[in-house]
């Protein structure tokens, strides 16, 4: 018995829809607002929608591509596991695309200085004893013990 037949990465109705109707939403938006630029009333503003609107359409075309054409290559990935489906890959030996962020691409972090000014540091020290005592005082104003670490059900 062999396993159940795959889904067509092209055999996909409601994400075609929905693809077919965002680009033409996306190009009525664009029209309307040309439209709207050629009208007496029309901005540049307008015009930056009307160019904008097509870019969208096309962006979505472009994702649903790219979305079917990583699909593929994740079952492409998981066929080569299954020796059975081994014969139907016809792919060339593509190196596959690093998915991880290499070391030292990216810059450093800077480091937090660290600082050893004795007036800063006595002036923080101050500030968290002025916290600590206005801490107290809202504790006393509230009725409780600042030594009690328990409160009592009633």
């Amino acid at each position: 018995m062999s396993a159940s037949p795959r889904r067509s990465a092209h055999n996909r109705p409601a994400l075609i829809v929905l693809v077919i109707v965002a680009t033409l939403a996306c190009l009525a938006l664009g029209w309307w607002q040309w439209q709207r630029f050629e009208s007496s009333s029309g901005t540049g503003q307008n015009l930056g929608y009307a160019l904008q609107w097509p870019l969208f359409a096309g962006f979505a075309v472009f994702a649903y591509f790219r979305f079917v054409r990583l699909e593929t290559e994740a079952d492409g990935e998981a066929d080569t596991e299954r020796p059975e489906a081994a014969p139907r890959i016809r792919r060339s030996a593509k190196p596959v695309a690093p998915r991880e962020i290499p070391e030292g691409l990216l810059p450093e972090r800077p480091k937090a200085a660290k600082d050893d000014d004795p007036v800063l540091a006595e002036y923080n020290k101050y500030l968290a004893e002025l916290h600590a005592t206005d801490i107290e005082d809202q504790v006393r104003r509230a009725g409780l013990h600042a030594n009690d670490t328990q409160r009592s059900a009633g």
